[in-house]
């Protein structure tokens, strides 16, 4: 009974997204500007904190569904061929796993500013935006997620990535 309790709980308790840097290209047309291509898995439940890219960022699920939204915008679930779009001004705030059960696939594709963050938590209270409690993440008072958070992988893909 114990074993099957662990097993059920475990399940339960939703895992960090897992980032994985396909290519990052500077773009000499656009001084200053990379091109960055990642790709994302959100195991059963997973969810992103409330954040921003300062990018275009171009988003395409390949497996599962994800559930995105932006401030001021409806919540929409994507499936496998579909796409997604955040501008730079734009905050991100619903990015999930629709399912508790499977996990998620996309590529993301991003044009930022060389050597950025690819991605930047928001403080909620300034930005005027709502989440729910189980959405948070603990920030430091620089802005900054706290080490062990879903963001941190995000946080340190900067700079240059050829591959």
């Amino acid at each position: 009974m114990l074993v099957l309790a662990f097993l059920i709980a475990s399940t339960l308790i939703a895992q960090d997204a897992k980032v994985m840097p396909l290519m990052s290209k500077d773009l000499a047309e656009f001084p200053g500007k990379e091109g960055l291509m990642i790709t994302v898995v959100y195991p059963p439940g997973a969810s992103d904190p409330i954040h921003r890219h300062n990018a275009h960022a171009f988003l395409y699920v390949l497996e599962g569904s994800v559930v995105m939204q932006v401030k001021g915008a409806k919540e929409i679930t994507l499936t496998p061929g579909q796409s997604f779009y955040e501008g730079p001004n734009d905050i991100h705030t619903v990015g999930r796993n629709a399912s508790s059960t499977k996990p998620a696939k996309f590529i993301v594709f991003l044009v930022k500013d060389k050597g950025a963050p690819v991605l930047l938590p928001v403080n909620l209270m300034a930005a005027g935006v709502s989440a729910s409690p189980k959405f948070r993440r603990k920030v430091s008072a620089a802005g900054v997620v706290i080490p062990g958070r879903r963001t941190e992988p995000l946080q340190t893909l900067t700079g240059n990535l050829d591959t």
